[in-house]
């Protein structure tokens, strides 16, 4: 258990960055989709590629919450982002929603999956019956990820090699979240999780499926990479306690860090090298959980995910 603490420390603390909004390359050209982008890491990734002239897909629940980060991204930058309602609680929304960017871009470089949530009360399932968080952050993304790869496969046949991206936002907390599938849903065996358990189970579901696509994708020219962005004082943490929130004031970071990882793996050159690869703050590649190298676990999870959306 030592080498569970000291790898989730390091990353809590991590050493200076060498890396900076400001080495994004141009992305003049290049269509974007950020997931959860209205608001903390999420809204600060597209700022910073709407000032490197890339086309930013705001993709949110809320519509009237999206379009007001989307005015406020036009008042810092002087660009106008795109608004895709995306419910990721609701895999009949993620598929609605798939389609109609499909209908809209014929062509995605580079979808971030971003958005997610973090320990709300146990009782919140989605619309589907999952447990919130693992439905929102693993099987929502997996689902709209599969809804629009025909737009990532069509960026790759027209791009340079290595310049499709998906890149899953994960957590050091996944150090902590073994799978269990008895859990995805509500069930006897959920309910005596804690729900800090069952957000660090839905972050291992982020790393296992980037893997995944990965092995799937990679030789089809897509590269599948996750990370964990850091320490960073955002909404995500809108249900601590009085302590955690507290704590996370004291120790964790701007949200102009938030992006700095995610942005590396999407945008650089040096990304290109990354398939499969798991990178910590600040753009750094760093080590999973042995589980999280799995590849058989991986699989079944991939397997299970294709199996819960294959009548929608």
């Amino acid at each position: 258990m030592g080498h569970v603490w000291s790898a989730y420390i390091r990353e809590i603390f991590p050493p200076s960055t060498n890396f900076y909004a400001s080495d994004v390359p141009d992305m003049s050209g290049k269509v974007v989709l950020v997931t959860g982008a209205n608001t903390g890491i999420g809204k600060e990734t597209a700022r910073v590629l709407l000032t490197k002239n890339a086309k930013v897909y705001v993709a949110c629940r809320d519509k009237a919450k999206g379009e007001a980060a989307i005015r406020e991204l036009k008042e810092s930058t002087g660009k106008e982002a795109c608004f895709l309602q995306l419910n990721l609680a609701n895999l009949k929304s993620v598929k609605a929603s798939g389609e109609e960017f499909l209908r809209r871009e014929p062509v995605l470089h580079v979808l971030f999956n971003n958005a997610g949530v973090m320990t709300p009360p146990k009782e919140m399932l989605t619309d589907d019956g999952y447990d919130l968080q693992f439905g929102t952050n693993v099987l929502g993304h997996f689902y709209f990820t599969k809804m629009i790869m025909p737009a990532l496969l069509t960026g790759v046949a027209q791009s340079p090699a290595g310049t499709v991206r998906v890149v899953n936002t994960a957590s050091n907390a996944h150090w902590f979240g073994s799978l269990n599938y008895n859990t995805f849903r509500d069930s006897p065996a959920r309910k005596k999780q804690s729900i800090m358990n069952l957000y660090g189970q839905s972050k291992m579901g982020n790393v296992l499926f980037a893997a995944e696509l990965a092995r799937r994708y990679g030789d089809q020219g897509i590269v599948s990479i996750a990370l964990n962005p850091g320490g960073i004082r955002t909404e995500l943490s809108r249900y601590y306690d009085f302590f955690s929130k507290l704590m996370s004031d004291i120790f964790f970071h701007d949200v102009s860090f938030g992006a700095l990882t995610q942005l590396y793996a999407g945008t650089t050159a040096e990304g290109a090298n990354l398939n499969g690869k798991y990178l910590i703050p600040w753009a750094r590649i760093g080590n999973t959980h042995p589980e999280g190298q799995d590849p058989q676990q991986a699989s079944e999870l991939w397997n299970w995910f294709e199996e819960q959306v294959k009548d929608l």
